[in-house]
């Protein structure tokens, strides 16, 4: 479904700043996989996802999405394939619109669109059901300005956005990171349920390891660019803390504060 193939990047080519922040990187995701991943600061994990979503260009490698090669693709053309949802809340929606305008903004996303045209009654009501099932109370709220909502009520809602027209893939960075931890829960079983619910294929990068464990299909360990844990089936339902602990050794990264 996805395939990343010999993919590098470096920041800052030739300066005393070089950084190379993907190094060969290599990654097949099958269709439905739901992968967390984990790995240190610098490991490449955001960088990767920025690669698959077209904000840097790769220097070398390809990026595969269900056969068509995307990876010259500009960014804005890959949007009708991808979801993303952001470590910070305020991304990823407009805080001066109201709820229903910015998901009628997810709805047209990759078509010709406008709010010009208004809000149809069947659209409102979609965007309705859909706030519903989120058992925040959104739906009676549909004309609220989003910078109104408390960060957890925005991730939410940005979750929502990125799957409202079921993508191809969809990529979280982090997306609970700036929650309060039962906050980030709740945004964690909502984004299962989607993901389960629609058969999305996702990658999930977390610095929770409790989390990386308990989600998903398959889990993946980063660094220096490129995978150097790849956990599945069994293996991963049966994993520990101290598992991953022992597989990953370096010292001194706020992941370890997150056992």
């Amino acid at each position: 479904m996805l395939e990343l193939k010999g993919l590098y990047k470096t920041f800052n080519a030739g300066t005393v700043n070089e950084k190379r922040a993907i190094n060969g990187l290599d990654l097949t995701l099958e269709d439905g996989d739901f992968v967390t991943i984990i790995g240190g600061n610098g490991a490449g994990k955001s960088t990767m996802l920025n690669l698959i979503s077209g904000v840097f260009p790769a220097d070398a490698g390809t990026i595969t999405l269900n056969g068509v090669d995307i990876t010259n693709l500009p960014e804005h053309k890959r949007a009708r394939y991808l979801g993303r949802v952001f470590q910070d809340p305020m991304m990823g929606t407009a805080a001066t619109m109201g709820i229903e305008e910015n998901l009628a903004l997810a709805n047209r996303r990759g078509k010709s669109r406008g709010l010009a045209r208004g809000i149809t009654a069947q659209e409102r009501t979609l965007y309705k059901q859909q706030l519903a099932t989120l058992g925040l109370g959104l739906e009676a709220r549909m004309t609220s300005k989003v910078g109104l909502l408390s960060g957890g009520q925005r991730q939410a809602l940005t979750l929502l956005m990125a799957t409202l027209k079921k993508p191809e893939l969809l990529l979280l960075d982090e997306h609970t990171a700036a929650l309060d931890p039962k906050t980030a829960d709740k945004v964690l079983q909502l984004t299962q349920e989607i993901v389960e619910r629609d058969k999305l294929t996702t990658l999930m990068v977390t610095h929770n390891m409790k989390n990386a464990i308990q989600y998903g299909n398959r889990l993946i360990m980063m660094d220096a660019g490129r995978v150097v844990v790849d956990i599945r089936g069994e293996e991963k339902k049966n994993l520990t803390v101290r598992d991953l602990l022992e597989k990953f050794n370096i010292e001194n990264d706020r992941m370890l504060l997150s056992e």
